[in-house]
């Protein structure tokens, strides 16, 4: 019997210290929470997350980091005693953002954890104005940007066509004329030519990378005019990337064309002065089984040049791109970039990058 209630009062003090380990030292009323629908006409949306400090001692909230800037995040900023509640704040700005969202919150505690929210929810969008939506004014028309962008256009394929919103803001019709202002290789109409008063139609831009005959980023500048009394000259920047397109390719012949391969394609100068060009020789490889042809070696800056040993390298062979940076009346941090447009099929644009700190 003596030994019956012994062995009781053990399982007894077992089982409340298992239970004592068990027990959480903060304890959340819940770890995630759904907002559901959200307007994002309403603005941001809040949820105030509770936790019990279970512990033997004064607990603190030493940060909360949100997985997005859209997330705000506020606390407890106190200590938290033993027994005693705080919270942990989550705000939510939906503003530009439709759609799905599953947002995270990490707590770091004077306990040394760290302890992980969640909040979701589905972003209803605001329905915007014609004048929100097409913000550039350009007399009585209205475009979404003073500029359009087509994209990735092909140099071996047939002239790239797009077309972009215009929106007659006038109480009155709208004709666009014939004539306009562009390089050989871009075309431009309307859809439809006259444009009633507050109706949307359509400038298509047709744009034959062929014709342009060059590889990398574009722009060039056009003009179109309509019947208005006053500013009915109107101008437009067109940008394109110019790159051949390449079919899809068997498997049994991948190993037979030509491979474009740079080595140590980063290049740091390092702390340069003003008054000092630098240059390096980067080395390109050809680990492919065909010619390899380096068609254009673009840079993103004026500053750099970057010239091949050879345009064409045979299968197993390699040539030196020297690049030349002038870093004349720029300071402080540079970077930049020099892309290589070649026939490698799987990777027919690839980039190179120097870097330099501009000091007196």
């Amino acid at each position: 019997m003596r030994f019956l209630i012994l062995a009781l009062i053990v399982f007894s003090s077992f089982t409340s210290t298992l239970e004592a380990q068990q027990v959480e030292p903060i304890s959340f009323s819940e770890k995630s929470f759904d907002f559901g629908k959200v307007k994002e006409i309403d603005g941001p949306v809040t949820h105030e997350f509770n936790f019990t400090n279970n512990s033997q001692e004064p607990i603190r909230i030493l940060n909360v980091k949100a997985s997005c800037g859209c997330t705000t995040p506020a606390w407890t900023r106190d200590s938290i005693a033993p027994g005693n509640t705080g919270y942990i704040q989550a705000q939510y700005n939906p503003r530009n953002r439709p759609g799905v969202f599953n947002k995270s919150l990490t707590i770091t505690t004077s306990l040394g954890e760290t302890l992980r929210l969640y909040i979701r929810g589905e972003v209803e969008p605001k329905i915007l104005t014609v004048e929100e939506k097409l913000r550039t004014e350009m007399g009585g028309i209205r475009m979404k940007y003073p500029s359009v962008n087509l994209g990735k256009v092909y140099m071996n394929k047939p002239a790239a066509v797009m077309k972009y919103e215009v929106y007659n803001q006038t109480d009155g019709d709208i004709t666009f004329s014939d004539e306009y202002v562009a390089p050989e290789h871009i075309k431009i109409s309307f859809e439809p030519k006259t444009l009633s008063s507050k109706a949307i139609g359509n400038l298509v831009v047709t744009y034959d990378a062929a014709l342009k005959n060059d590889y990398g980023f574009m722009n060039d500048r056009i003009s179109f005019q309509t019947d208005e009394a006053e500013g009915k000259v109107k101008e437009l920047t067109v940008y394109a990337t110019i790159e051949d397109y390449f079919g899809p390719i068997p498997p049994e012949e991948l190993s037979e064309v030509p491979r474009l391969k740079i080595e140590n394609g980063v290049h740091d100068f390092g702390r340069v002065s003003n008054d000092k060009v630098s240059k390096h020789e980067f080395v390109i490889r050809n680990t492919g089984k065909d010619d390899l042809i380096v068609k254009k070696v673009s840079p993103n800056c004026t500053c750099v040049t970057g010239e091949m040993s050879s345009e064409t390298i045979k299968p197993g062979a390699e040539a030196s791109l020297e690049v030349i940076f002038n870093p004349e009346g720029r300071r402080g941090n540079q970077q930049k970039s020099i892309t290589l447009y070649s026939n490698d099929p799987r990777s027919s644009a690839q980039r190179i990058t120097i870097k330099a700190y501009i000091g007196e």
